[in-house]
């Protein structure tokens, strides 16, 4: 039963084809990965997407109400409740958060980045940026890989890294875009080393040698983060690796394309073709094949750390992993749960017809 995809498990296969259209719509570059996984984790992994792409618009509608960020910690105590709000992502979430053994320190610290964003909080250093990116990134990097069923510390710190390095990689494309909304990402360190005054440059944002140099540096520390991060991949389960592979080689493409453009993210965005994305697929394949094995020598980023440490070291499903009688408990356990769903559901609609 448990190497069956979650559709087939719960009957939730409206519900991730609400996910999957908003995947296809907000995240092309993740789609089109994703496209790769084996459907038991291409199904959880769109659910987890989506909702986070949810929350995402949801911070960044300037309609939004002042408690938005609320009303998400709201949505997710009762996901965690498995008692989730009567929405596709929401309710499929519920499921794989039960599933997957997900932490929900994990997404506290997802929000938290959203709250940071709310704010307009902009970032002196790399290492403060770094901060951000771990929450609104690494956080997925950590569930995703959970939810292949990995959670040695290795591992999972190679894929907080790799969730660092697209984040980086986003951050050098949508810089005339941020600044539009008057966000900025870009260390003010480092435009201020370059002389550009990060408050009246945001006034009046304009492309310049300057800021090209700041844009290079920021995608050169993607590129190491990239390159530490592969080292994660043959840590995956092997039907895994190309996908993963391939998301590590379309955002870092993103990089590759506002070198073209000499790193001017201002005047124009940087965009991948679906061509390119094709053959950057087809290299994805190749690199699954010839994985290196993870190496443990690499110094700690501090950005990180507070999300690995909340990962137990158990595999999934360990509580119920005993005698026939214990995994009997917990298929009762289970069967009544979906039951209870059910039933609420069915009192909900008639209630609604009343």
């Amino acid at each position: 039963m448990h190497d069956r995809a979650i559709t087939a498990e719960f009957g939730f296969q409206q519900d991730l084809q609400t996910c999957e259209s908003l995947m296809k719509e907000g995240s092309k570059s993740f789609f089109s990965a994703s496209r790769i996984l084996p459907s038991k984790i291409r199904d959880s992994a769109i659910a987890l997407y989506a909702f986070c792409r949810l929350l995402d618009d949801m911070v960044d509608d300037p309609d939004a109400p002042d408690d938005v960020i609320k009303q998400i910690e709201y949505r997710l105590d009762c996901i965690y409740a498995q008692t989730p709000a009567d929405i596709p992502a929401d309710r499929a979430l519920a499921l794989v958060v039960e599933r997957f053994l997900i932490p929900r320190e994990l997404l506290d610290a997802l929000v938290e980045g959203f709250r940071w964003d709310r704010h307009g909080r902009q970032y002196d250093t790399i290492e403060e940026l770094c901060d951000y990116s771990a929450r609104v990134a690494s956080t997925v990097g950590v569930m995703m890989t959970l939810i292949m069923g990995v959670r040695d510390r290795t591992v999972l710190e190679r894929a907080c890294e790799l969730g660092l390095a697209m984040q980086l990689s986003n951050i050098a494309r949508d810089v005339g875009e941020d600044a539009k909304n008057q966000r900025l990402y870009l260390p003010k360190q480092w435009l201020e080393e370059e002389g550009i005054d990060p408050d009246q440059w945001l006034i009046n944002p304009q492309f310049s040698p300057a800021l090209s140099r700041v844009v290079k540096r920021l995608i050169t520390y993607a590129d190491h983060l990239y390159s530490r991060s592969s080292f994660g991949f043959s840590g995956l389960p092997r039907n895994c690796r190309s996908a993963i592979a391939a998301a590590s080689f379309i955002y870092s493409e993103i990089s590759r394309q506002v070198e073209r453009q000499a790193y001017d993210s201002v005047s124009r965005r940087a965009v991948v073709s679906k061509k390119r994305k094709l053959l950057l697929l087809v290299k994805a394949f190749r690199t699954a094949i010839f994985t290196v094995k993870p190496d443990r020598s690499f110094s700690q980023i501090a950005s990180i750390q507070f999300l690995v440490d909340v990962v137990r070291p158990e595999e999934p499903y360990a509580h119920y992993t005993g005698s026939v009688e214990e995994r009997l408990i917990w298929v009762v356990g289970l069967l009544e749960k979906v039951e209870l769903r059910k039933t609420a559901s069915f009192y909900a609609k008639a209630q609604q017809q009343a």
